[in-house]
């Protein structure tokens, strides 16, 4: 009896440790998955933050870049309705600057110039704005504030594209800053890159208290579509017109991928090639019309010049019916050069009529083409004679301006409807421009900047 007795002793012991060994695994488990759990959440927080204050960043990339255009176009302006436009505009960017700033995980007297710049530039702005409001010529000394406002301007920029590239190749991030604190800033930016945001302070050091679519390409859609001409098609008849445009003998496979509704009514459809390359092309309902072609096709080397390839851009054009097509901005971009071309009406350029034909630089092949604006806007126009000569219209001009080129021009307006004007192209103080007068008023219509960069002609 006592042995039976000593083993069921035992065994409840046994069973009670077993019992204690689980519930602390179960414990642990619990310690392990709830750590885990926290751990992600603190990750998915960190992420969330160091989105947002990548959104600020970018977002303060945009507005500073935005306030040294208008600031150009200011100092370009010699009209005073043109002029506070440019102002005005100035002082809407640099507050959504500041506002943007403000969301960094940064200190704000870590950049106290920065935010002091951009207010000070805010304040300026709408002051000379109202002036100009009052219909009250700028004088000499504003002139020359507003040329060292964009100067400084152009440095911020310049700052903020080096420590952009900072952020895009992980050698500085956001997350990090918050964590070790805004005591450590400093020491950290120098760490990482000379050009960060320690930089900021020193291009104002001085300071001492003071546009790829090319040109009116936002511009290009109007209720009435003029140059969609003809009558409702059917999928059949709009399939055989994709494929009279590719050549029918280029073609191993077409397959629909249906209606799409929408500011031009399309059918979609897929197209291999005999080679195995593919592209998408749509038709329009209306007229059965091009309205977008795109080759899927990578492009490894660059071996003919752009002007060979508006060359072909053009003779395709011509091939497929789109006649008297010049081309004003283009942008290269992993070996494919996109043109944008503009229709030319008795030596008039009609800016409205755009089509963009993407070019290889390996062969000269068409890849892409796009006809909206074409498609929107084209037909004959009937040009009036302008009241307004070249000459006259050129006096208006601001006094400093080095006017290299002028030419009659058509150019669309926010309002959906369309001016001529003459275009005066040239430079000042280190800015190439142009400049739109009205041949019927002589108002000065619109400023544009250019940038002219390694990969195309751009503008502002």
């Amino acid at each position: 009896m006592d042995k039976i007795k000593s083993k069921l002793i035992d065994w409840k012991n046994r069973l009670k440790d077993r019992h204690m060994l689980s519930i602390i695994v179960v414990l642990f488990s619990i310690i392990v998955i709830l750590g885990m759990y926290i751990y992600k959440k603190q990750l998915e927080y960190r992420q969330l933050s160091d989105n947002s204050y990548n959104m600020a960043f970018y977002e303060l990339v945009d507005y500073v870049q935005n306030v040294e255009v208008y600031l150009a176009k200011a100092l370009i302006s010699n009209s005073p309705e043109s002029g506070a436009t440019s102002l005005s505009n100035v002082w809407r960017e640099a507050n959504m600057a500041l506002t943007s700033l403000s969301q960094l995980p940064i200190n704000t007297n870590e950049l106290e110039n920065t935010s002091k710049f951009l207010n000070q530039v805010s304040e300026y702005s709408y002051s000379l704005y109202t002036k100009n409001l009052r219909d009250e010529e700028l004088s000499n000394e504003d002139m020359e504030n507003i040329k060292n406002l964009h100067q400084y301007s152009v440095e911020l920029e310049n700052t903020l594209n080096q420590l952009s590239a900072d952020l895009n190749n992980g050698r500085i991030s956001f997350g990090e800053l918050e964590k070790k604190g805004n005591s450590v800033f400093a020491k950290e930016v120098s760490n990482i890159s000379k050009d960060s945001f320690s930089n900021l302070e020193q291009t104002f050091h001085e300071y001492s208290g003071l546009i790829y679519d090319g040109a009116f390409s936002e511009h290009i859609t109007t209720k009435e579509k003029v140059g969609l001409t003809g009558k409702n098609i059917d999928e059949e008849t709009a399939k055989n017109k994709a494929i009279e445009f590719i050549g029918n003998n280029n073609i191993k496979e077409i397959n629909s991928y249906g209606k799409s509704e929408g500011y031009i009514n399309v059918f979609n459809f897929g197209i291999t090639y005999n080679d195995d390359s593919t592209c998408t092309i749509s038709i329009s309902e209306k007229g059965g019309h091009l309205v977008y072609m795109d080759k899927n096709r990578e492009v490894l080397s660059e071996v003919i010049s752009e002007k060979e390839a508006d060359n072909k851009a053009k003779e395709y054009l011509k091939s497929k019916g789109f006649n008297n097509m010049e081309e004003t901005y283009y942008l290269k971009e992993s070996g494919i050069v996109t043109i944008n071309y503009a229709y030319v009406q008795e030596n008039v350029l009609m800016y409205p009529d755009l089509i963009k034909v993407k070019v290889a630089l390996d062969n000269g092949e068409i890849l892409g083409i796009e006809t909206t604006g074409y498609l929107n806007s084209h037909s004959e126009r009937k040009i009036k004679e302008p009241k307004i000569s070249v000459e006259k219209a050129k006096e208006s001009l601001n006094k400093n301006l080095n006017i290299e080129s002028e030419r009659l021009v058509v150019i669309p307006t926010e309002w959906q409807t369309e001016i001529e004007c003459w275009e005066f192209e040239g430079n000042v103080e280190g800015l190439d421009f142009i400049v739109y007068v009205n041949t019927q008023t002589g108002k000065e219509e619109d400023i544009l900047i250019i940038t002219n960069t390694p990969n195309g002609i751009l503008t502002h």
